[in-house]
């Protein structure tokens, strides 16, 4: 189950690249800045939209599709490039999705000025992310999703102290986290799902105090879930699926005053799973499955707990299912199979909405929709 978007990558980086930046200036660029666009334009080819067939001519500011700049200044801050179906020239094409080619000039790093970096869900821009973007003392938005980007996040991405954005999804990127990542104080939304990154997450990962978005899933990542994660006050997104994440689920991590959202499915966890997780009252999605948890379901749900979805599905875990569950306020999906639970399934809601694959698969559950106790 991919997590929902309660505040999607497209929200945070309209409104950081409107405040940063005016989006139309009837003026060009500087020299430099026009000769560093065209040699990022060079690296690139986009045969059947004619996206740059506006970069011609001395007035980049205010003519060059995708290319804004600060109205004091002069000076390029923006670089907003989207092959999607909700940016305008898609949509006016009739076409679903663009296809670019070619790789990230290192060129761009002569924009020094640059807020904005988008060049996002083009499918084939190839090569590496250039390291010398990390010397860009403005940048606040990297947004790289959904192309073929190889090689490392670049190891001293710490350094962009007013990155806000991060995002580079979908990808073919490898390496570790670097350690410098955990410095990025300004950062709110990080993506590196659906790649091949390894390694363990940086264990002062919780010193990210401004981020409310945290999507690691789809990698290789491995090691433990840092005990500093628990401290993150604004984190209301975590999701570290389909990793080879070992050792216990911490304790603090019950005790995170905005997570909304929680996937630790399809890993290496073992240990018990902590009381307080079950008992923290924002949490409304939970997925543990596809782990080696053992010991009993913490019997701690009450009126507060609302559960669009808890899974915790295919481990080793034993005992009763938890008779409090009945006093929650609300529990959407709940899927309990492919455990070791014994017993009667309490009655009333929400067992009397589910179906008999949410407890299938298990040593000796009955009542509900399970054939009858005897």
């Amino acid at each position: 189950m991919a997590p929902p978007c309660f505040l999607s990558t497209v929200a945070v980086v309209l409104v950081l690249a409107v405040a940063a930046t005016s989006t139309d200036g009837a003026f060009g660029c500087s020299a430099s800045d026009r000769a560093a666009l065209l040699a990022f334009k060079s690296a690139l080819s986009e045969p059947y939209l004619g996206i740059f067939s506006s970069w011609t001519g001395d007035a980049c500011c205010s003519r060059w599709y995708g290319v804004s700049c600060d109205p004091t200044t002069g000076r390029v801050a923006d670089i907003s490039l989207r092959g999607e179906s909700e940016d305008p020239i898609l949509a006016g094409s009739g076409r679903s999705g663009g296809l670019m080619s070619g790789r990230i000039s290192p060129e761009v790093c002569r924009l020094d000025r640059l807020a904005t970096l988008i060049l996002a869900d083009w499918k084939h821009i190839s090569g590496p992310i250039p390291p010398c973007l990390t010397s860009l003392p403005f940048l606040r938005i990297l947004d790289l999703v959904g192309n073929r980007l190889t090689g490392t996040i670049p190891a001293d991405i710490g350094r962009l102290s007013r990155l806000a954005v991060l995002n580079v999804a979908d990808n073919q990127i490898s390496g570790h986290i670097p350690a410098s990542l955990p410095a990025l104080s300004s950062l709110m939304h990080l993506d590196l799902s659906n790649n091949q990154i390894s390694g363990p997450i940086p264990h002062d990962f919780g010193n990210l105090r401004m981020l409310s978005r945290a999507l690691l899933g789809r990698n290789r990542i491995s090691g433990t879930i840092p005990a500093s994660v628990g401290y993150m006050t604004r984190l209301a997104d975590l999701d570290l699926a389909e990793n080879r994440i070992s050792g216990e689920i911490p304790a603090t991590l019950g005790s995170m005053p905005v997570l909304s959202s929680l996937y630790l499915d399809s890993n290496r966890l073992t240990g018990q799973i902590p009381a307080a997780l079950l008992r923290s009252r924002g949490l409304g999605i939970l997925n543990l499955s596809r782990n080696g948890i053992e010991g009993e379901i913490p019997d701690v749900f009450g009126s507060r707990s609302y559960y669009t979805a808890l899974d915790l599905s295919h481990n080793r875990l034993r005992g009763s299912v938890p008779k409090t569950l009945v006093t929650a306020a609300y529990v959407g999906h709940l899927d309990l199979s492919h455990n070791h639970l014994c017993g009667p399934i309490p009655a009333g809601s929400p067992f009397d909405h589910l179906e008999a694959a949410s407890f299938t698969n298990n040593d000796c559950l009955c009542g509900g929709p399970l054939p009858v106790c005897k």
